[in-house]
């Protein structure tokens, strides 16, 4: 079965010509005109992606990021006029894993899409691949080569959780919420201070993998092609 995308925004005219191009790709869509609407069919349907408008009526698209973030594990991509940085800024602060800006070309759109779901390839075991290194979340254990690493069960959970996503943005307090959870009471900038030590921890490894600093927001896993 093709994949569900979700098209939040109320141009009518946008929904159509996302509507178009999508279907065309082998997609399903569905759409909503509102962020109420977009919570209402989240429950209703089995959605693989939501693309949203940030300036919406009843709710807007940074509220209506957030509800998904907190609620589904769904790649998301916001589609605005807006342009300025700060307005960026609050789109990946609030969750977003992409940003494009209208006018937008349709074929760029379809690769950012592709591109998302590679990086939310669902993990089907309890082991993660970052080129010659194997994460064992069971285990607790990191493998390269014939060498087992043991890390401090954060700075493990912590390269678990950028691990499993490659090449999506965490802000600094979602990593806290996941990793930490949400009632911890610390400086957020514990995260910098574990990514420091994950990052020198691996200073050998950067040819399978790295974690990349977005100034201002958080931290990203890339890995290089092997």
């Amino acid at each position: 079965m093709s994949k569900q995308l979700l098209i939040v925004d109320d141009d009518s005219n946008i929904r159509s010509l996302l509507k178009i191009v999508l279907v065309r790709d082998g997609y399903q869509v569905v759409e909503a005109r509102d962020g109420l609407e977009a919570i209402k069919l989240l429950k209703e349907a089995s959605i693989a992606m939501a693309i949203i408008d940030v300036m919406m009526p009843k709710l807007d698209g940074l509220a209506l990021c957030e509800h998904i973030r907190q609620n589904y594990d769904i790649p998301i991509i916001m589609l605005t006029a807006r342009e300025q940085l700060a307005d960026k800024e609050q789109g990946y602060l609030r969750g977003t894993d992409d940003y494009m800006t209208k006018p937008f070309e349709p074929m760029e759109l379809l690769f950012r899409i592709k591109a998302l779901f590679r990086r939310y390839s669902r993990i089907s075991t309890d082991k993660i691949r970052l080129n010659r290194l194997m994460i064992d979340s069971k285990n607790f254990e990191i493998t390269l080569g014939d060498e087992v690493l043991l890390l401090p069960l954060k700075e493990f959970e912590l390269l678990v959780q950028l691990a499993q996503y490659p090449g999506r943005l965490f802000s600094r307090e979602e990593l806290i919420t996941l990793v930490w959870d949400a009632d911890y009471t610390g400086d957020s900038r514990t995260v910098d201070v574990h990514i420091k030590r994950l990052r020198e921890r691996f200073a050998e490894c950067q040819q399978d993998f790295t974690i990349q600093t977005v100034r201002g927001i958080g931290y990203k896993l890339e890995v290089p092609s092997p």
